[in-house]
């Protein structure tokens, strides 16, 4: 009943992963329709980009101190509906103030969301004493790849927004919500009792100094997937010059290969090593940059974020499992810490692109991520730091259900 209760757990979890992957796709791929829909001007749209990654980070801070009276799973079940809604809401306005709301709304819930989503994947990795976050991204990489899909669809047929994100809001909406019933965490009862108790004490026990390494490369990597994300489609319009259909297919060939990826990387952990997977993708991801900054036409543009999604997508995974096994008594805290730099790096990635777009050229500002992105090797030994730490089959047998 109890390895039941864990496999359940993983389903909906990987559920939740998708459902935001979905969510996020339909977002950002259809920024340059939600740019002209409100009128945003180029100068104005990197504030725009900007301040939802700052509201998500004030999110994540939330979650931290929300787990110490109410466990990761309750946040989640509360948090994905609202960013779903949020969603819709940028679709239905009509007046920039409605668009600045409603994506306002969309960064605090997406901070929620996120944090508690790894914190319970980092739980649940724990229980199972093996690699299995890599999954949980693999789910949200898939999800992304229907919501660009969606999103393809919609510029292609010439829908409003409104009409693209309304079908998958009224499909996902009630499937999270039913999913949420089996939300599970991998640790024993008494090890949540005690991080209740222990409430906000538990911060003392995550020297920063210690996180550091792993919250800088949390941000290369997000400074490096905000590229993609936030420009990859203006990149492709403005600079390869391809048309409006063809710039939202980048976001979707990037997600494609995460999902590849994602979906052998907990395997090559198995068998080579969190470092050696880290060091690997690292390099392969600024190869990626390289082909993107000197691509003649768009379709060389494409192979760029193919490799860009095949050595990115190992990261930040991996930097979530090696937070929890840094800090296995405060494993919560510690992703919510690290999440934030997620955000850190989408808040400096997207303003810097587009900042040095402006003033020099697209094609140069591609180089800086790829440099960050390469400075993931001298970071790359603390993805090994405690690996015997997984609480292994006690924990297993003794899964807290959350649900």
């Amino acid at each position: 009943m109890t390895d039941a209760r864990l496999r359940y757990g993983r389903v909906s979890l990987a559920l939740s992963f998708l459902v935001q992957g979905v969510t996020f796709a339909l977002l950002v791929t259809r920024i340059p329709a939600i740019q002209d829909r409100y009128g945003i001007s180029d100068g104005l749209l990197p504030v725009f980009l900007a301040a939802v990654p700052v509201l998500a980070g004030v999110g994540s801070v939330a979650t931290e101190k929300a787990v110490a009276r109410v466990r990761p799973g309750t946040v989640l079940r509360w948090a994905q509906p609202v960013v779903l809604l949020a969603l819709l809401g940028v679709g239905a306005g009509d007046r920039l103030w409605q668009v600045a709301a409603a994506l306002g709304v969309f960064g605090l819930a997406v901070g929620c969301l996120d944090a508690s989503m790894n914190m319970m994947g980092v739980s649940l990795q724990r229980a199972y004493g093996r690699s299995i976050m890599l999954g949980f991204h693999a789910a949200y990489s898939l999800g992304g790849i229907a919501g660009a899909s969606m999103a393809w669809a919609g510029a292609h047929w010439d829908l409003s927004l409104l009409v693209s994100y309304l079908p998958a809001v009224v499909v996902l909406l009630p499937a999270a919500l039913i999913g949420s019933r089996w939300y599970t965490e991998g640790r024993t009862a008494g090890a949540v009792a005690s991080e209740a108790a222990g409430g906000a004490g538990q911060g003392s026990s995550v020297p920063f100094r210690l996180l550091l390494p792993l919250c800088l490369v949390m941000a290369f990597a997000y400074i490096g997937d905000s590229t993609v994300s936030n420009w990859s489609a203006k990149y492709l319009q403005d600079v390869l010059g391809s048309s409006e259909q063809l710039a939202t297919v980048p976001y979707n060939v990037y997600m494609v290969t995460t999902l590849l990826g994602r979906a052998v990387g907990d395997l090559g952990v198995r068998r080579l090593g969190a470092v050696a997977v880290v060091r690997g993708g690292s390099v392969l991801a600024a190869a990626g940059f390289a082909v993107v900054a000197v691509a003649p036409g768009a379709w060389w543009g494409m192979l760029g974020f193919t490799l860009l999604g095949l050595g990115l997508c190992v990261i930040v995974p991996q930097t979530f499992a090696a937070a929890g096994r840094l800090f296995p008594g405060a494993s919560d805290v510690a992703v919510a810490r690290l999440n934030v730099f997620n955000y850190v790096g989408f808040l400096v990635g997207s303003p810097l692109v587009g900042a040095l777009g402006d003033a020099w050229s697209y094609r140069g500002a591609m180089l800086v991520p790829m440099v960050l992105v390469l400075a993931t090797l001298a970071y790359a030994r603390s993805f090994g730091a405690e690996p015997a730490r997984y609480g292994g089959g006690h924990e297993r047998a003794r899964a807290a259900d959350v649900g």
